[in-house]
């Protein structure tokens, strides 16, 4: 059974992104920081993580490059919102720069996203 780490800050959205993805039939850990993540990544070492962006504690971007010191191959999906005005472009860009693997912006349908944990687990 495939693995996936989420780190998000939204609580709501953590919440309902873990239970979407344990029925899909992966095994889901969840954290709701970096830091928090990267403890939980380093104990239970999933297949994917799942990261937002903007979060307290480690934002996702040191998240990402501390993820890939730490294992190099690691699939890891972007995924944030209310970035419009902040340049969301950019900062997926950025992103993709520091090792992501994938980005989406939110909000998104969940058949979305699941295509994309699919698409990230065949590649």
């Amino acid at each position: 059974m495939k693995s996936i780490l989420v780190i998000d800050d939204d609580a709501q959205f953590n919440k309902m992104l873990c239970l979407m993805l344990t029925e899909a039939g992966y095994a889901v850990f969840s954290a709701e920081n970096g830091d928090t993540g990267m403890k939980i990544f380093r104990q239970e070492t999933p297949d994917l993580v799942i990261t937002d962006i903007y979060m307290p504690e480690k934002e996702g971007l040191e998240t990402i490059l501390e993820l890939r010191t730490v294992n190099p191959e690691i699939k890891i999906l972007v995924i944030s919102g209310g970035l419009a005005q902040m340049g969301m472009s950019e900062t997926f860009i950025l992103a993709e720069t520091f090792g992501a693997s994938a980005v989406l912006a939110k909000p998104f349908d969940m058949n979305t996203i699941l295509s994309t944990v699919s698409r990230l687990f065949e590649s």
